[in-house]
C-alpha cells in the first residue's frame, strides 16, 4: 500500500506540477472530503459575506469616492450584485422589492441598511417602518435626505452586465421619489460594483483552493478507465457522467460541460464552430486526444477548467512524444502570459505583450482569459477573447488589480506531422493574482490524463 501511495503522489505531481508559491497548500488526499454539509455551507457562506462587507467595502468606497450605494431588485428580476449580498438562506433572492443601501461613514466604517418589506438576515439593519411611512420609495428618499450623500451610486454599466442591474422601471421610480437636489447626485456604481465582485478575501482563496482540487479530481475520474471504455463510450456519455457526479456531490455547475475529440483524421479545428455549434457526439477510440471544459459552483464561487486526456493504443504505455511536447508548449504559453500580469496594466496591454512574445518564440497562441469568482465569466479585467485577439474594448481596457482570480484560458496550435494536421492544446486553469504574481489554486495540468485502450471496469451510467 505504501508503494501504491507513493506512486500516486508521483503521478499527481507529474500531472499538476509543483505549486507556484508557499501560499498554495498541497492538495488533499481526498478532495471530496473538504465538501461541507448544506447547513455548514450556509453558515460559512454568511461568515464570509460578513467579512467581505466589513473588510472590502470601506476601502472600495473610498477608492471609488462613492459614499452611498443603492441596490434595488424586484423578485424574479434580481440585480446580479444584490445576489452576492443576500444571506445563504435567501434562495429566492429578492422578496417583493428589496432595497439595500450601503453608506460610507466615519472612521473607515460603513453602514448597511435594508429598506425592504422583510428582514434581510443579520447583516443589514432594517431601515423602513411601514407603520410610519407606508410608501417604500418615499422611505428611501427620506433615508437619503437624512444622510445627505455626495454621490448616490446605482448599478448602471455599458461594459459589464454584472454591474448593470437596475431596471428602467426601478430607476424611474427612484428618480421620481428624489428631490431634484438628489437627482443630480445619482451616478453609476460601476467601479464599485466591479471592485466588489472581482476582489477575493483570504477565506475565499482557501475555498477556491479546495474547490479547484475537487474539480481536478472529478476530471481525473471522468478521464479514466472507470468511466471511459474505448469503442463503447461516447463524448455525451462522459458529459453526462460529469453532470451526475456534480449532482451526487451536492454541487452545481454554471454551464453544461463539453467533451471533444481531436484525432488523426481529416477534420480540422474550427474555433467558431467549437464555441457556437458544439462538438457533436463521438465514440471514443484508441489514439484519441480528449478535451473537457468543466466548471463547478460551490458556496457562491465558481471554477472553470479545461484539460486533455489521451487514449492509449494497444501496446502503448504512454502518450506519443509529439502530444507530450504539444502540452509542454501550451504550458510555456501559460508561463509567458502570466509573467506579464502587473497591477495597473490593462488586459489589452497584457494580451498584446504576451502574443508578441509567444509568437517570437515560435508558438501559435490564442489567449482568451477571463476573471473568475462570484460569476463564472466574472466582472473585472478581460484578457482577450477567442475572436478578439487585437484587444477587447471596455473590459479589456480595465486595469488589473491585486487579490483577483482568473481562469487562465488559452490555446496553442501545433503541427502534428504524424497526423498530417494542426491541433490545439486548449488549457484553462484557475489562478490567483497577488503581490507574489500569478499562482494556480491547485497546480495545473502538466501531463496528459491517460486512459487504457481496454478497460478493466464495467461501464455503467
Amino acid at each position: 500500500m505504501k508503494k501504491l501511495a507513493s506512486l500516486l503522489s508521483v503521478l499527481l505531481i507529474a500531472t499538476y506540477g509543483a505549486l507556484a508559491t508557499p501560499a498554495n497548500a498541497a492538495p488533499s488526499d481526498d478532495p471530496y472530503s473538504t465538501l461541507l454539509s448544506l447547513r455548514e455551507r450556509a453558515r460559512l457562506y454568511d461568515e464570509i459575506l460578513s467579512k467581505r462587507v466589513t473588510q472590502l467595502l470601506p476601502e472600495l468606497m473610498q477608492r471609488t469616492q462613492i459614499d452611498m450605494w443603492i441596490l434595488i431588485s424586484r423578485e424574479y428580476n434580481e440585480d446580479p450584485v444584490i445576489k452576492t449580498l443576500l444571506p445563504a438562506n435567501w434562495l429566492q433572492r429578492a422578496r417583493r422589492t428589496t432595497i439595500l443601501v450601503i453608506t460610507l461613514e466615519g472612521d473607515n466604517k460603513i453602514g448597511t441598511y435594508a429598506i425592504a418589506p422583510y428582514k434581510v438576515g443579520d447583516l443589514f439593519e432594517r431601515a423602513w417602518d411601514k407603520a410610519i411611512q407606508p410608501d417604500q420609495w418615499q422611505a428611501l428618499s427620506d433615508f437619503i435626505a437624512r444622510h445627505d450623500p455626495k454621490q448616490i451610486a446605482v448599478n448602471q454599466s455599458e461594459i459589464w452586465a454584472h454591474a448593470d442591474g437596475i431596471t428602467l422601471t426601478e430607476h424611474r421610480k427612484l428618480m421620481d421619489a428624489l428631490p431634484k437636489k438628489y437627482q443630480k447626485r445619482v451616478v453609476s456604481a460601476e467601479p464599485l460594483a466591479v471592485g466588489w465582485l472581482e476582489t477575493r478575501i483570504p477565506e475565499e482563496v482557501s475555498l477556491l483552493k479546495s474547490m479547484v482540487a475537487v474539480a481536478h479530481a472529478i476530471i481525473a475520474e471522468g478521464f479514466s478507465e472507470k468511466v471511459v471504455t474505448p469503442g463503447v463510450t461516447t463524448t455525451d456519455d462522459i458529459v453526462w457522467w460529469f453532470r451526475e457526479k456534480v449532482a451526487s456531490l451536492k454541487l452545481d455547475t454554471w454551464f453544461h460541460p463539453s467533451v471533444s475529440i481531436q484525432r488523426s483524421d481529416a477534420k480540422t479545428f474550427d474555433h467558431e464552430s467549437s464555441f457556437t455549434a458544439g462538438y457533436g457526439e463521438q465514440t471514443v477510440i484508441p489514439g484519441d486526444l480528449l478535451h473537457v471544459d468543466f466548471g463547478i459552483t460551490y458556496m457562491g464561487l465558481n471554477t472553470d477548467t479545461q484539460q486533455h486526456a489521451y487514449v492509449l493504443k494497444p501496446g502503448e504505455r504512454q502518450p506519443p512524444e509529439y502530444l507530450i511536447n504539444a502540452l509542454s508548449k501550451a504550458n510555456h504559453l501559460q508561463d509567458i502570459f502570466t509573467s506579464n500580469f502587473v497591477a495597473g496594466r490593462t488586459g489589452n496591454e497584457v494580451l498584446a505583450m504576451s502574443l508578441t512574445q509567444a509568437k517570437a518564440q515560435g508558438l501559435q497562441p490564442t489567449i482568451y482569459t477571463h476573471p473568475l469568482g462570484l460569476h463564472g465569466h466574472a466582472a473585472g479585467t478581460t484578457l482577450g477573447m477567442w475572436d478578439k485577439q487585437g484587444g477587447v474594448p471596455g473590459d479589456g481596457d480595465y486595469p488589473l488589480h491585486l487579490n483577483t482570480a482568473y481562469s487562465i484560458e488559452l490555446n496553442n496550435a501545433i503541427d502534428i506531422e504524424a497526423w498530417d494536421k494542426s491541433i490545439r492544446i486548449m488549457l484553462e486553469e484557475d489562478a490567483f493574482f497577488d503581490n507574489s504574481g500569478v499562482w494556480y489554486f491547485n497546480g495545473r495540468q502538466r501531463a496528459l490524463h491517460v486512459i487504457p485502450s481496454q478497460s478493466t471496469f464495467s461501464h455503467r451510467f
